[in-house]
């Protein structure tokens, strides 16, 4: 069992460098969506609410944490918004 664990974590390793190796290649850098950071930060916010308060779990409002942070960033870089 340990030899077959070993094998899938090296297959897993090697699969990872060509991707690595083959995005590298590719290096196009694109501009960061912040519309889109703003609109993912509005969705967060009210899943993280209902996910927390629903398994009574207060951890989850990290999720809502998270969504204020993408509306802040979307917001700071508004004259940066790509136009739909």
């Amino acid at each position: 069992m340990a030899v077959a664990i070993g094998i899938v974590a090296i297959l897993f390793a090697v699969i990872l460098i060509i991707l690595v190796k083959r995005n590298k290649r590719k290096a196009t850098c694109k501009e960061t969506d912040y519309r889109a950071l703003y609109v993912l930060g509005i969705c967060f916010i009210p899943v993280g609410i209902a996910t927390a308060i629903a398994t009574k779990n207060p951890g989850l409002m990290g999720i809502t944490a998270l969504g204020v942070v993408y509306m802040i960033m979307g917001l700071q870089n508004k004259d940066k918004w790509k136009k739909a």
